[in-house]
């Protein structure tokens, strides 16, 4: 963990909350001695390709799809320098970007997958989200070009289990986050409030009061509907009293029908009668709504620690802060956080160039956490990174995350990175039908029940 007297120098490592939440990821594997204690700090990141990469002079086109599409955000820049980078050194070898936002790229590689015509490399999501991909031998094991380089002991312990099945891992990911709630300080100020809300209740009041102001008060872009799914499991990860509401319905202990479920949908649809939510939120993607944010239209927005350098790369640089998911009816502890192991890259098992693609990934992965750290963009990596962020010239934002980190004593992962897919489209789909009509609790609990009975 961040070492907590000495809040400016970074090595997150979320270790404790992993092994809490880890049996929420349905993974079968035996891959729990992948990481090992050491750290690679910016200025020591390897530089170089892969130290066994095979060497040959055949013109290459490698096919990279990615999740960056914004060119104001240090992603979408760290992914095309890395790649200009190894262009510029391997000049047989051409890196062809298809970028993507987060749903199209999810809809486009469904389509691939089941042509298996899986691009060189691509996206995935962890445990539930990639495992049908692994199970149709869709992408290649990458335990041989992780142990090049020491690549695998960059990663933060536990963090690779997500991504490994039956003792291979078949992506590397992008970053290890937690959900928060950044603010506008500006807004708050504008409307009058002194404090950030620390319980449900004063949540619902701020959003009266920054309505009544003409003020968004949260930002949200719900036709990409994982949005309005992960801010729901903040409320269920407080109305369950903590971590593991879903494992318990995999496990025949609980069903979708139990009081905290439906107390945690009465919670969101007070949000949304409330009128917390921009006007037409369900034709707004997850970028745009953002955006919403980031243009200093919206006080509010509830969304992975990912976003901390994009926000600080935006107009509302140094306006904002950040703070715990509240309580909501008194139950559940602000230091439980909705946990998102990042996004990974996976390798097509079909590459026609499979050899050259991973020497690839070798060197991206391995140059990444310097890059990001170079971009004001290291909080949430899922690499070890040693750093002093204020000396680098870090926001009171990033440190403030980087503090939060601190804090984590556990949490859950996301609905669709826990229960199967077809679960998981009923609960995506009827989550967000509540931003379009007020619904019967009760009933929208059922609805879940039946479609976890019908697709055990």
């Amino acid at each position: 963990m961040v070492n907590r007297k000495m809040k400016t120098t970074f090595t997150v490592a979320l270790t404790a909350a992993m092994a809490l939440s880890v049996a929420a990821c349905g993974n079968s594997n035996d891959n729990s001695k992948n990481n090992a204690a050491s750290s690679a700090a910016p200025d020591k990141t390897n530089s170089g390709t892969a130290t066994n990469t095979t060497k040959s002079d055949k013109k290459v086109t490698i096919t990279f799809q990615n999740i960056y599409p914004d060119p104001t955000t240090p992603s979408y820049k760290m992914v095309h320098e890395l790649s200009e980078q190894y262009e510029k050194e391997h000049p047989n070898v051409k890196i062809e970007l298809d970028t993507l936002n987060t749903d199209q790229q999810k809809v486009k590689l469904k389509t691939q997958a089941a042509s298996k015509e899986v691009p060189d490399i691509t996206i995935v999501n962890p445990a539930a989200q990639m495992k049908p991909f692994v199970d149709a031998g869709l992408f290649a094991p990458l335990n041989d070009m992780l142990d090049q380089n020491g690549l695998k002991d960059t990663y933060q312990t536990g963090l690779l289990d997500y991504y490994s099945f039956d003792g291979n891992v078949y992506a590397l990911p992008d970053g290890n986050n937690i959900e928060v709630v950044f603010y506008n300080k500006d807004l708050f100020a504008q409307a009058g409030i002194a404090n950030t809300p620390t319980t449900f209740e004063e949540m619902l009041k701020d959003v009266k009061i920054l309505k009544d102001k003409g003020i968004t008060p949260l930002a949200i872009g719900e036709k990409d509907s994982w949005t309005g799914s992960f801010l729901f499991m903040n409320i269920l990860l407080r109305t369950n009293g903590g971590p593991g509401f879903l494992q318990d319905v995999m496990d025949g202990k609980k069903t979708f029908e139990d009081p905290a479920f439906v107390e945690a949908v009465d919670a969101f649809q007070q949000l949304v009668q409330a009128g917390a939510f921009p006007d037409g939120a369900t034709s707004i993607d997850a970028n745009a709504g953002g955006n919403i944010f980031k243009s200093g239209k919206a006080a509010m927005w509830v969304i992975g620690s990912w976003e901390t350098g994009a926000v600080d790369a935006s107009s509302v640089a140094g306006k904002v802060g950040a703070f715990q998911f509240p309580t909501v009816n008194g139950k559940g502890d602000p230091n439980e956080f909705m946990l998102a192991p990042g996004s990974a890259f996976a390798v097509s098992a079909n590459s026609e160039h499979l050899q050259e693609t991973k020497d690839f990934l070798n060197f991206f992965a391995s140059n990444l956490p310097k890059k990001q750290f170079e971009l004001k963009n290291a909080v949430g990596l899922g690499q070890k990174v040693d750093g002093d962020l204020k000396a680098a010239g870090y926001s009171d934002l990033a440190i403030t995350i980087a503090g939060l980190f601190n804090q984590v004593k556990g949490g859950d992962l996301s609905f669709d990175n826990t229960m199967n897919p077809a679960t998981s489209q009923v609960h995506l789909s009827s989550i967000q039908n509540l931003f379009v009509q007020k619904m019967d609790s009760a009933a929208v609990a059922k609805e879940h029940q039946t479609a976890f009975e019908a697709n055990k």
